[in-house]
């Protein structure tokens, strides 16, 4: 029986980011302390209320509110297993770069602005996370890409408008193919409703052959987000964006949307057996592989530090699609985990380069020799994430390969393995050279600038911690993988779920 408070629910999460959002728009300029107290009430009370959330559908129980717009066309909000993962993730790490970002932007004009648009990002992830169905996917996943721009031109720079308005094409062109392909599979079925096992099996076979086509639609618009190559060019061009941007960019909401959606596509719309039947598993497989190791060599070859772990992102996210490309619930589980453990990886980096950045005004891998001496708890939470993104025990990224890595060995897939292990020297040769700066070279003279004078703290304390919390994560989720509501816990309860179905 579903209760009042089970329709309230998921709306309640959608509202408790975007309410202080609308609000934070109107607050003057000037007022710091009322726009902080917005942004933390709203990060804060999203939070709780995940953990409710968390806690009803990890025992079964069923949250639910929809909301009829015409008919076969309805707004549906509604928590599973899969949707708890990528909410709970967005929304403690929407808290962390809340935190991040009001140091970072202290002294910046049209905070205001920038806050109002980051927690309408979240709001649209959140519902992207929630959605139901195809139809309410598609809305949210459109606002995401429209609350995006004014963040990633935020500086007003011509780099910054130039790395927006290639954003702006690429997700605009991905949003007109994932309509396509969605307008397509309801004119065929009718209302496409996320269900565990997929809802396509059962139908004729003579649609098959438009199943494949249409999947092919849905990837590519997806793909846009999740930065499949060919489809990966905004990412590294957006990297003008502040810190906290390619945090939510990376990590907390995009790319992430991207890579949950093509994990909706092939395990809640086609059912991860019939997309096997039809070989769509097998193109989707040669996409991530290709993106891995192309996104690691592209890497190598970069002296901008963001542009470096911009490229680390398109291959590192695809390790979600290469799990949803292997038939066999360990697979699926190392895919599922790798969405919470890039995520807090990745946002661990790139808040640490955030840093460097405005502390000392580095900004290239060549600048920073010595660093780790002037700044060494950032560059130890630096050196946490990018041996997590290695896969060096015991650090959360290990727990992802080796799942990844039995799941192929289970499918008969050997070839994965490989893959697997040339990224993992690659991640190696773009990572390993910047600790070995940070820690052993000696320190220039003088920092390219030096915002912050010696002193005990080697950065504002708000631009410190977040970074220091979320590479314990990293630690904590590698360390501790087998306690109860662990990332891969839960990811091991959407296989058996998702399997089951």
């Amino acid at each position: 029986m579903i209760t009042n408070f089970d329709h309230l629910l998921p709306v309640g999460i959608v509202l408790s980011s975007l309410l202080p959002g609308l609000a934070i728009f109107l607050v003057a300029e000037d007022n710091r302390v009322l726009r902080t107290l917005l942004n933390l009430t709203g990060a804060i009370t999203k939070l709780l209320l995940v953990g409710v959330l968390v806690w009803g559908v990890y025992h079964d129980h069923l949250y639910r509110a929809e909301l009829p717009l015409a008919p076969g066309l309805s707004l549906v909000l509604e928590a599973d297993a899969l949707s708890v993962l990528f909410v709970t993730l967005s929304s403690l790490l929407w808290l962390v770069t809340t935190v991040y970002a009001i140091g970072y932007l202290e002294n910046s004009p049209n905070r205001s602005r920038f806050f109002g648009f980051f927690s309408l990002c979240v709001t649209a992830t959140v519902g992207i996370a929630l959605a139901g169905n195809l139809f309410t996917f598609v809305i949210f996943y459109e606002i995401l890409t429209l609350a995006t721009y004014p963040l990633v031109s935020h500086r007003g720079t011509p780099d910054a408008t130039a790395g927006a308005r290639a954003y702006l094409a690429y997700t605009m062109v991905g949003g007109a193919l994932l309509l396509t392909g969605a307008v397509w599979l309801q004119g065929l079925i009718g209302p496409v409703n996320f269900t565990q096992g997929g809802l396509l099996s059962a139908q004729p076979d003579s649609l098959h052959p438009q199943f494949f086509a249409i999947f092919l639609l849905l990837l590519a618009g997806l793909g846009v987000k999740a930065a499949l190559v060919p489809l990966h060019g905004w990412l590294p061009r957006s990297m003008v964006a502040p810190a906290p941007v390619s945090a939510l960019l990376h990590a907390v909401a995009v790319v992430k949307a991207g890579a949950f959606g093509i994990v909706r596509l092939v395990y809640d719309i086609y059912g991860v057996e019939f997309a096997h039947s039809l070989g769509l598993l097998s193109i989707l497989g040669a996409l991530a592989s290709i993106t891995i190791i192309y996104g690691s060599m592209m890497a190598l070859s970069q002296d901008g530090l963001k542009k470096r772990l911009a490229y680390s992102t398109v291959s590192q996210v695809s390790y979600i699609a290469l799990g949803a490309s292997i038939l066999g619930p360990v697979a699926t589980i190392g895919g599922m985990v790798h969405l919470v453990h890039q995520g807090i990886m990745k946002i661990t980096l790139f808040l640490c380069a955030g840093n460097y950045a405005e502390t000392l005004g580095v900004h290239k891998v060549s600048e920073m020799d010595g660093i780790g001496r002037r700044m060494p708890w950032t560059t130890l939470a630096f050196s946490v994430g990018a041996l997590g993104m290695i896969g060096i025990p015991p650090i959360a990224g290990f727990i992802s390969k080796w799942y990844l890595g039995l799941g192929a060995v289970e499918a008969g897939m050997p070839w994965v393995l490989l893959v697997l292990g040339l990224s993992t020297l690659l991640n190696a040769g773009y990572f390993l050279p910047i600790l070995f700066r940070a820690w052993f070279r000696e320190p220039p003279a003088h920092w390219p600038h030096e915002e912050i004078p010696r002193r005990r703290l080697e950065t504002h304390a708000t631009l410190l911690w977040p970074p220091l919390m979320t590479a314990a994560l990293c630690l904590v989720a590698g360390l501790l993988a087998a306690a109860p509501f662990s990332p891969l816990e839960w990811a091991e309860l959407i296989a058996r779920r998702e399997y089951r179905g």
